[in-house]
C-alpha cells in the first residue's frame, strides 16, 4: 500500500499539471518551489520514469507525467463521489430535499403549491435552487430537477404535464388588440436571454404563419415579463407553468384560438441520491399527483 508521502507526491504532480507550473503549485500549497521539485523527484524514482521535462523553462510534464496526473485526478474524483455516496447512505437526516428548477417554474407553479406539500409532509423541508443560466441539472447535491423540454435526459424521469403556449394578457388588452387588427398590431412582451431554451414570439409567429413586425418590450426573465403583462403593457406568450393560474382566475385572458403545442412539456427527474431518499420520493409522488389534478 502506498505510504502518505507517495500519495502526497501524486497530489503534488496533479496540481502542477493542472496549474501549469511548479511555481504556481508551490504558491497554492504554501511551500517553497524546491519542496515541489523534491516531491516529484521522489515520485519519479518510485515509478521509474521522468514525469517532468526539465529541458524547457519552465519545466513541463512529460507524457508519462500527464498520464499519471490524469489518473490521480480521476481517482480523487472517484474518492470524493464515493465518500459523498457513503455519507448519503448513512445519513440519519432524510428530511431535506434539494430541488432545481427555473425561476419562472419556482415562482409561478411550485411555490404556490408547496403549502399543500408541507401540509401532507410537515417533517420534510424542500430547498429550491434556481441555477444562474436557468437550466436545471442533476448536479452534485441536487436530488430532483423540474425541467422543460422533450424529456430526452438520462436517469429516472416522469412527465408532469404537456406545455402549451398561447398569447395572454389583461382581458381589456386582449379585447383592444382584437379590435385593432390582431397580433400584427399588438404590443408584444418577449423573453430572451443568452441561455434561451424557451420559444419566443418569433417562433410562435412563424408557426402561426404570421409575419408581423415585432414591437414591444424585451426582458431576460419571466418574472419581469409577467409583471409588465399584469401592468397591462402588452401581450406575452403564456405557458402552463407560468401563466395558467392567472388565466384560471381571470387575471389574464387567452388569445382566441391561439393555443399551440410544440411537443414540449415539464418533467421531473431524480438523481441516484434522490432515488435513495424517502423524502425525495415523497416529493416526486406528490408533484406527479398535483400535476395530474390540474
Amino acid at each position: 500500500m502506498p505510504d502518505r508521502s507517495f500519495l502526497h507526491a501524486l497530489e503534488t504532480l496533479e496540481l502542477v499539471c493542472r496549474l501549469g507550473s511548479m511555481q504556481k503549485a508551490a504558491a497554492r500549497l504554501n511551500v517553497s518551489p524546491p519542496a515541489i521539485t523534491r516531491a516529484i523527484r521522489l515520485l519519479e524514482a518510485d515509478v521509474g520514469a521522468a514525469l517532468m521535462d526539465r529541458s524547457t523553462k519552465p519545466a513541463r510534464p512529460t507524457e508519462a507525467g500527464e498520464r499519471l496526473a490524469r489518473a490521480t485526478r480521476n481517482g480523487l474524483a472517484l474518492i470524493e463521489d464515493t465518500i459523498a455516496d457513503i455519507r448519503d447512505e448513512n445519513s440519519s437526516n432524510d428530511r431535506h430535499v434539494t430541488l432545481a428548477c427555473t425561476i419562472g417554474m419556482a415562482t409561478y407553479w411550485l411555490m404556490p403549491r408547496l403549502p399543500d406539500f408541507y401540509a401532507k409532509h410537515p417533517t420534510i423541508t424542500v430547498n429550491v435552487q434556481a441555477p444562474p443560466l436557468d437550466r436545471p441539472v442533476l448536479s452534485r447535491g441536487i436530488d430532483i430537477a423540474l425541467r422543460y423540454g422533450t424529456g430526452d435526459w438520462q436517469g429516472e424521469t416522469i412527465k408532469l404535464f404537456d406545455e402549451r403556449v398561447c398569447p395572454v394578457g389583461r382581458p381589456e388588452v386582449i379585447e383592444q388588440a382584437l379590435k385593432d387588427g390582431g397580433l400584427s398590431r399588438a404590443w408584444l412582451i418577449d423573453v430572451r436571454s443568452t441561455a434561451q431554451h424557451w420559444l419566443g414570439w418569433s417562433d410562435y409567429l412563424k408557426a402561426s404563419g404570421e409575419t408581423c413586425k415585432l414591437e414591444g418590450e424585451v426582458f431576460d426573465n419571466y418574472i419581469h415579463a409577467v409583471q409588465a403583462t399584469l401592468d397591462g403593457r402588452g401581450l406575452m406568450l403564456g405557458w402552463k407553468s407560468i401563466t395558467a393560474d392567472y388565466v384560471n382566475d381571470g387575471t389574464f385572458a387567452s388569445w382566441p384560438g391561439g393555443g399551440k403545442d410544440f411537443g414540449t412539456g415539464y418533467f421531473i427527474s431524480w438523481s441516484k441520491r434522490g432515488g435513495r431518499k424517502e423524502a425525495a420520493q415523497s416529493f416526486v409522488e406528490w408533484a406527479v399527483d398535483v400535476a395530474r389534478e390540474q
